[in-house]
């Protein structure tokens, strides 16, 4: 609810804190005092757009705070920690419009964009008798009242969970429909680069190995012919295998007559050993090495197939089985995807048989309980003095298929005159039978998932007497589930108000002044006084006052 209202030099108003109390409200004044000042701050906290006209006369800038209590009201704090916006209870909207046009509004200090401030509004704050923040006019509303009338707020939950299951399963079939299109296109080009890869007996070894095996083999006669006469030059008596060993021992013998020649004797030494080694490696070297022509003609052209197959897939030919492999999961995939595509098929089935069946459970559960409102609001409204006026609910079948909230659309209608036609609520052109039609939804419904505070705006227009006294006490029934704020020039409805506020309006040397003042209970007597008898305020009015204050409580 609202708990307080503070405004600086918007309009007439120089500076304006208000305490808002729980139950009903009611806020009286003379006509032209500026009752509707304390509906403009409020939308314009809400999120309404606001000009420079507003911003008062010589100031730079008009500011706005509304302060809600929210600790119970789940549906806002939500929405504040899904927008990052801490709460601790307390909500505060505050607006600022500068006299250059530039407007900046914020919620629990951090500035916010108007359309976040609006979908908070709307979960605030519902106003009745005004074009904006009137819920109950947009159907989607509509539904959630008479769901909640008729109690069935966990049956369209079970059934909203459904629908989100059966779009989450359609769009994963939708998917794997589309991906395995795809896939049957390029089916039989996968088969066949399989078949061809298949068939050319792919081994990993080969792969690595071949191209380094084939230029060993196409030079084999040179290898042999290099490696021959490197073998005779070393085994011939001038070479070093022969000569090597000669020097050696000389070398040793010199050693005998000088140990200096240590270092240099085991060189020559291991030179000897490893110039044999070499020999002996040369020689299985030349002995392991054949020359087949056609064994090298063979690997050309297993070459060739690979280097073929490698620029068909866009691969180096050692990847040639990676691609391989690749190829045969694809296919078995594109296999798999058909089976799986038939299960989800069935699940997806099933699914739209139980949808269909807690979504007929729920249109007859609404179609009982839209009778019932209907003729529980038209008694309402004929005693809120609407005496040939009807309402009510038709609902509207959606096209075939799984619908969020169900298979019908719920939509409002009113008569307010014999002979007239049903016309859907948000074509009622009186805002005063608006008002008065609306507070009867609200008094009927009073347990639906209305904004915790209500605004109605002049409900009492075209009515007197008798028919007031029981707006003003329908107003103070709904007092008890909701915060009612009233705006009226009926005493018979301020007299039922636990907090009345009265709005004046003075006139000094800076222009017109609007204040409001929360008035006590002596107050009120004088207040509901004047209203009853005009500017002069006699005994028999103030006793006749006093009497309605203490009937109304």
């Amino acid at each position: 609810m609202i708990t307080g209202l503070s405004v600086t030099n918007l309009a007439v108003v120089e500076s304006l804190e208000l305490s808002f109390q729980p139950g009903m409200s009611a806020i009286t004044g003379e006509t032209g005092a500026g009752k509707s000042i304390v509906l403009q701050a409020l939308n314009l906290a809400l999120g309404n757009r606001g000009s420079t006209d507003l911003v008062r006369h010589g100031k730079d800038k008009a500011s706005i705070t509304a302060v809600f209590a929210v600790e119970n009201n789940q549906a806002v704090q939500a929405f504040l920690q899904s927008q990052a916006l801490d709460d601790n209870g307390e909500c505060v909207l505050r607006r600022v419009i500068g006299a250059d046009g530039k407007s900046k509004a914020f919620v629990n200090s951090v500035g916010v964009g108007l359309a976040v401030i609006r979908s908070l509004g709307e979960l605030i704050i519902d106003m009745h008798g005004q074009n904006e923040h009137q819920l109950l006019l947009r159907p989607d509303q509509q539904l959630l009242v008479l769901d909640d009338y008729a109690g069935l707020g966990e049956q369209k939950s079970a059934l909203n969970l459904l629908v989100g299951e059966h779009k989450n399963l359609k769009t994963k079939i939708d998917n794997i429909r589309q991906n395995q299109a795809t896939a049957l296109q390029q089916q039989e080009l996968f088969a066949h680069q399989l078949e061809e890869l298949k068939q050319a007996q792919l081994s990993q070894n080969e792969l690595n190995n071949i191209e380094a095996d084939f230029k060993i083999s196409a030079n084999s006669q040179a290898l042999t012919a290099e490696i021959s006469e490197i073998l005779e030059q070393l085994e011939s008596e001038t070479g070093a295998n022969i000569q090597l060993p000669n020097l050696s021992h000389k070398l040793s013998a010199a050693l005998a007559m000088d140990k200096k020649l240590a270092p240099a004797a085991a060189l020559l030494s291991s030179a000897q050993l490893q110039t044999q080694e070499a020999v002996y490696e040369l020689e299985n070297y030349l002995n392991a090495l054949t020359i087949d022509e056609e064994a090298s003609s063979n690997m050309e052209s297993r070459i060739s197939e690979f280097h073929e197959l490698g620029r068909k897939h866009n691969c180096k030919i050692q990847d040639l089985l990676i691609v391989q492999a690749d190829l045969k999961k694809q296919l078995d995939e594109i296999a798999l995807g058909a089976d799986s595509l038939d299960e989800l098929c069935a699940q997806l089935d099933a699914l739209e048989g139980n949808y269909k069946t807690q979504a007929a459970a729920l249109s007859n559960a609404r179609t009982s309980s839209a009778a019932q409102l209907s003729v529980q609001v038209s008694q309402t409204m004929r005693l809120l003095g609407m005496p040939a006026s009807e309402f009510k609910i038709d609902l509207v079948s959606k096209p075939d298929g799984v619908h969020l909230n169900g298979a019908e659309a719920a939509q409002f209608l009113v008569k307010t005159n014999l002979g007239q036609d049903f016309k859907l609520l948000n074509k009622i052109v009186s805002g005063g039978e608006l008002s008065r039609i609306s507070l009867a939804i609200a008094v009927v419904g009073s347990n639906s998932q209305l904004a915790p505070t209500l605004i109605f705006d002049e409900v009492d227009v075209g009515i007197s007497g008798a028919v007031a006294e029981v707006v003003g006490r329908r107003l103070q029934e709904l007092s008890a589930t909701y915060q009612v704020i009233c705006i009226t020039h009926l005493a018979q409805v301020a007299a039922f108000a636990r907090q009345h506020l009265r709005v004046s309006k003075t006139q000094n040397e800076t222009g017109a002044q609007t204040a409001v003042e929360q008035l006590s209970e002596a107050e009120k007597v004088d207040e509901i006084a004047r209203i009853l008898g005009g500017s002069v305020i006699t005994e028999k009015t103030r006793h006749a006052a006093a009497e309605m204050l203490e009937l109304s409580h």
